[in-house]
């Protein structure tokens, strides 16, 4: 179930880059995710859950701009796949699996980046508009950032 969290944490980051590395960061932090012991203990430390909320936010506000570049653009599709490795990764070291964890968030990051794409370009067709389109992917992002950790807690 652990290894299934940690890709499933790395497809979130692959839709939103920061929310993954949030959520996780919250759970270290709540002692949710033990990995105090860990090269990952750094996920739990006082202000690493604030920074990444803050950033999160930010990118949840600028992600409907019309001026935001594609997740698929290099600069965009690394920071996410960098985003579910570390997000993997803390998952992982929760169970001495670390390095597992590493590679299943990024392969979670890869298809989060390219299948949230896909995803957000019909149900922009469908609503011939991109807001709701960004609106939608932003719940299920949320939704399966959360309910993903809340299966190992």
């Amino acid at each position: 179930m652990l290894l299934l969290c940690a890709f499933l944490v790395g497809l979130v980051s692959g839709l939103r880059t920061f929310l993954a590395a949030a959520t996780v960061s919250w759970f270290a932090r709540l002692a949710m995710l033990p990995v105090a012991a860990t090269p990952m203990a750094f996920m739990g430390y006082r202000y690493t859950p604030i920074v990444f909320t803050v950033l999160a936010i930010v990118e949840l506000i600028t992600d409907t701009l019309p001026s935001t570049p594609s997740r698929k653009v290099p600069p965009q599709f690394i920071a996410r796949v960098m985003s579910g490795a570390m997000a993997g990764a803390t998952v992982g070291a929760a169970a001495q699996m670390l390095v597992l964890g590493l590679v299943l968030g990024i392969l979670g990051a890869v298809a989060g980046t390219l299948g949230g794409s896909a995803v957000r370009e019909k149900l922009a067709a469908a609503f011939h508009r991109d807001p709701p389109a960004a609106l939608l992917e932003d719940v299920a992002a949320i939704a399966i950032a959360v309910c993903s950790l809340l299966v190992l807690g």
